[in-house]
């Protein structure tokens, strides 16, 4: 297919397979461990458990491990140090489910990332723990399908315009798919690029946290993976963006 598209991008967690809802869970186990020591309806504690783990990204980096030792932190800070050992090992115990849970694919993605693979060449560009996103990858049944897989520790304009660079592709000729405002969308944005944004059910609250200049001619937000190729095919044909595009919020 001739396009100004030459490559396209896909997200994993949320975006392919469900991811957060296993986190959700994890919290709401979390908040009742501790709810054995102090009163939850006085303690904002998933705001205090963020803090504590956005304060902790540069050095955990994203995923279940960093999720885990961070909570043993704020259980410690919260308790003022009277939680038991039995408890820290029940919080640790819950990054470890997280880390077991089973890959899920979203419904439809196995069929729409062969569709756009017939077209283009796809690169999954994933953030998280380097063990557990590549034990997902694999599970998932759909790195064959991938013709680069790129699992970093932040999704940011340095970091995409690395993974262009190694692809031999200008940003104008990327699109990006994915389910955070903040990791998929912004930073491409921000480059020149192209993006799809499907919103997610569950969103990490520190990925809410999106501030960018909307592009209405360079992004577009769908319901459904299933919606992709057509997407791809407008801006394919630079003529029928707006009408591919109109109605789309």
């Amino acid at each position: 297919m001739t396009s100004s598209i030459q490559l396209v991008g896909f997200d994993g967690d949320d975006t392919l397979w469900h991811s957060e809802g296993y986190y959700q869970q994890a919290y709401a186990d979390f908040e009742a461990i501790v709810g054995e020591y102090v009163d939850l309806r006085e303690l904002a504690l998933r705001q205090r458990l963020l803090t504590v783990e956005r304060a902790n990204l540069a050095l955990f980096g994203y995923g279940a491990k960093g999720m885990a030792l961070s909570m043993v932190e704020a259980a410690i800070r919260v308790t003022e140090e009277r939680i038991s050992a039995h408890d820290l090992h029940r919080i640790v115990e819950l990054g470890k489910q997280i880390l077991r849970h089973p890959v899920e694919l979203l419904e439809g993605v196995r069929a729409a990332v062969e569709a756009v693979a017939a077209d283009y060449p796809v690169v999954l560009v994933t953030k998280g723990d380097l063990f557990h996103q590549e034990q997902k990858v694999a599970l998932s049944g759909l790195a064959d399908l991938f013709a680069r897989i790129e699992i970093v520790s932040e999704k940011d304009p340095a970091t995409y315009a690395g993974v262009l660079a190694r692809s031999g592709v200008a940003a104008e000729s990327f699109v990006m798919v994915g389910n955070s405002l903040r990791s998929d969308i912004a930073p491409v944005l921000e480059l020149g690029g192209r993006a799809i944004h499907i919103p997610y059910h569950l969103l990490w609250l520190h990925e809410a946290d999106a501030q960018f200049e909307p592009a209405p001619s360079r992004m577009a937000e769908l319901a459904t993976a299933a919606d992709i190729p057509e997407v791809l095919r407008a801006w394919s044909r630079p003529s029928a963006v707006h009408d591919a595009l109109a109605g789309r919020g």
